[in-house]
C-alpha cells in the first residue's frame, strides 16, 4: 500500500491496520481457501482509501498475484 500510496501523493496513515480471515471450505471431496482483508486506514476519506487497497490489491501486492484465480479474495475498507 505505500507504493501505490506515494504514486497518488498521499501519506499513509501511522495506525494502518489489516485484519485476515482465512476461512478452509469444503464442497464435496474438494477443499479451498478463502479469503478476507478487512483494511483500517484511519484518517484517510473511504474514497481515497478504497483507491489505494483496490490498486495494491489489483497490481501491486504479491501475495494477490500470486494467489489470484486460486483463492477467492475479498478487501474491504473498514
Amino acid at each position: 500500500m505505500g507504493l501505490v500510496a506515494n504514486k497518488m501523493k498521499v501519506t499513509l496513515p501511522t495506525d494502518v491496520a489489516i485484519d485476515a480471515e482465512i476461512d478452509l471450505c469444503n464442497s464435496g471431496n474438494v477443499y479451498f481457501l478463502r479469503a478476507r482483508l478487512n483494511v483500517s486506514l484511519p484518517g484517510l476519506e473511504r474514497e481515497v482509501a478504497q483507491a489505494i487497497v483496490d490498486a495494491t490489491h489489483e497490481a501491486t501486492c504479491a501475495y494477490s498475484n500470486a494467489t489470484r484465480g486460486n483463492i477467492d479474495v475479498m478487501v474491504k475498507v473498514v
